[in-house]
């Protein structure tokens, strides 16, 4: 599944920057001041840690993103997106016993630069596809027991362990049901190991996450 993802993305963003490429060669069209679009957005993120193929992803864990973005028209149909987002990522996963319910979540805190190419099928939808690439600012891991709400083990921050700077490529898509207001979703597939210090031969884990929510254009 992450390979097809993987491969959608990479050849959405190739014909859309050859498109972009092509159009622009054959117009006199110029993209000025006025016809970029600047503004906010914020969503829901549901992440995992996943490793190599073949092995199940973890939990999931539920977090957010906020944050801008620039609307910059290159091409008929065709702009590009860069953004600069507070998000979640991170895992959760529970287990049970003795009767009791544990569980045990990774919260790590990135700084997420997206840079997006975008066609619109019509003005007010689009598909999008490019690259991510996050800074972490912070690393927390918990241990609970969720029967009792008693907390076992937290660490309030070990991002020392962990590689600061991540890779990703996102698929996604977006419809506007005004001009100023719409609806977004996009699939982020990590191509970097999280780990500092991997052993060799151990299996990569990487970063991915499913993000839905809203976006406002002034």
């Amino acid at each position: 599944m992450k390979k097809l993802i993987l491969g959608l993305a990479v050849t959405a963003g190739s014909l859309a920057f050859a498109q972009t490429t092509t159009t622009t060669t054959t117009t006199t069209r110029s993209t000025s001041s006025s016809d970029v679009r600047f503004g906010i957005k914020a969503g829901m993120n549901v992440s995992s840690l996943s490793k190599d193929e073949g092995l199940e992803d973890q939990g999931s864990k539920v977090g957010f993103n906020a944050g801008v973005f620039a609307t910059i028209p290159v091409a008929e149909s065709f702009s590009i997106q860069p953004e600069l987002l507070y998000s979640q990522y991170g895992d959760k996963y529970d287990y049970v016993v003795a009767g009791n319910r544990y569980s045990y979540a990774n919260h790590f805190d990135y700084i997420t630069v997206p840079v997006m190419f975008q066609y619109n099928f019509i003005p007010s939808f689009y598909v999008e596809a490019g690259p991510e690439f996050g800074f972490m600012v912070s690393a927390k891991n918990k241990a609970k027991n969720e029967t009792n709400n008693d907390v076992l083990a937290e660490s309030d921050n070990y991002k020392d362990n962990f590689n600061t700077f991540n890779v990703g490529i996102g698929l996604g898509a977006g419809y506007y049901f005004t001009d100023n207001i719409g609806i977004t979703a996009r699939y982020v597939a990590g191509l970097t190991d999280v780990a500092k210090d991997r052993p060799n031969g151990a299996d990569a884990i990487r970063n991915n996450v499913f993000q839905v929510g809203l976006a406002y254009k002034f």
